[in-house]
């Protein structure tokens, strides 16, 4: 299953090129920032871009310059609205016709032996949702890895199975003990990063399974939770980066005072609620302690190995 659209540009994007036709010098224009040599973006609007955004700005600046190039890795996954991580390093391109992998300057050429297929969208080329998968959890940090399997599983229907059958059918072994896991644990169900990177924590940190946004019907509502362990009468709730709207301040406290009525009924209910943010999944002790607070028990050994550096990404600024 593929997309009917990759994800646009974030900024206008200007060429040198057609600046210069215009009777424009962009390198002498304090109002532009240099995206990559030759493209342009207005700096107030680079400026507001994210971390990941201005990294998709980066991939569209590279193929306005190489409009055959085949966009991996990273760079795909940006396209297809898959996980990134801050800001990847590197713009991630697939080129069949080299013998051997390149680096140079920002961009990585990959190549390889085994066949390699590609999605056209709209003129723009990336690898596939499945193969955009495996190449990145061969090369992420697990939980992150278990992220962009968890997303293309939501959005692309990409199967455990699928993920395993395109590994099988590759030379390289690098990284197949880390597909194995992902495979074993990716899922549809889990909505967010900050869920997958959770719920990553969690297993290494010897917490039973979860089950994933479960159903409870109090009072004659319906309310859904992250994580529920119902023979421990436990829910995990955790937060993203941008949970309530930043931009309207009366929506924000509306999202906040329907946040607090729901968690008051799960609690009259005889739920104990323990609730951590992203950046405490990305430490590691987020969950633990939440979830200790709240009476889970840790019933498997815990895998300090896997929660040593959860999140660091060398991949990424």
């Amino acid at each position: 299953m593929y997309p009917l659209a990759l994800r646009g540009r974030p900024v206008p994007l200007i060429r040198t090129a057609d600046a210069e036709r215009a009777g424009r010098y962009p390198h002498k224009a304090s109002d532009l920032h240099r995206v990559r040599p030759g493209v342009y973006a207005p700096r107030p609007d680079w400026d507001a871009l994210a971390p990941w955004d201005r990294y998709l700005a980066r991939v569209h600046a590279y193929w306005l310059i190489r409009p055959d190039a085949i966009f991996s890795h990273e760079s795909a996954a940006a396209l297809l609205g898959l996980p990134t991580f801050g800001h990847p390093v590197r713009i991630h391109i697939f080129d069949s016709r080299r013998s051997r992998s390149l680096v140079y300057g920002d961009v990585v050429a990959h190549t390889s032996a085994d066949d390699r297929r590609c999605a056209t969208v709209e003129g723009q080329r990336v690898t596939r949702p499945v193969d955009t998968v495996t190449d990145l959890v061969r090369a992420l940090p697990p939980a992150f890895g278990l992220a962009v399997a968890d997303a293309a599983a939501r959005q692309f229907e990409v199967t455990p199975d699928w993920v395993r059958e395109t590994v099988s059918a590759q030379r390289s072994i690098r990284g197949r003990r880390r597909v194995e896991w992902v495979c074993d644990h990716m899922t549809g169900d889990a909505e967010s990063v900050a869920e997958s990177v959770s719920r990553a924590v969690m297993h290494w940190q010897g917490f039973p399974e979860p089950l994933l946004q479960a159903e409870h019907r109090v009072a004659g509502r319906v309310y859904r939770s992250d994580f529920c362990w119902p023979e421990f009468r436990v829910l995990g709730e955790v937060d993203g980066w941008i949970k309530y709207s930043r931009d309207d301040p009366s929506e924000a406290a509306s999202a906040l005072r329907d946040e607090k009525r729901r968690e008051d009924a799960l609690r009259r209910a005889g739920w104990r609620i323990a609730r951590w943010d992203y950046v405490g999944a990305l430490r590691g002790d987020g969950p633990y302690d939440a979830l200790r607070a709240a009476g889970l028990p840790v019933t498997r050994p815990t895998d300090a190995a896997q929660l040593l550096d959860v999140g660091r990404n060398p991949r990424s600024r």
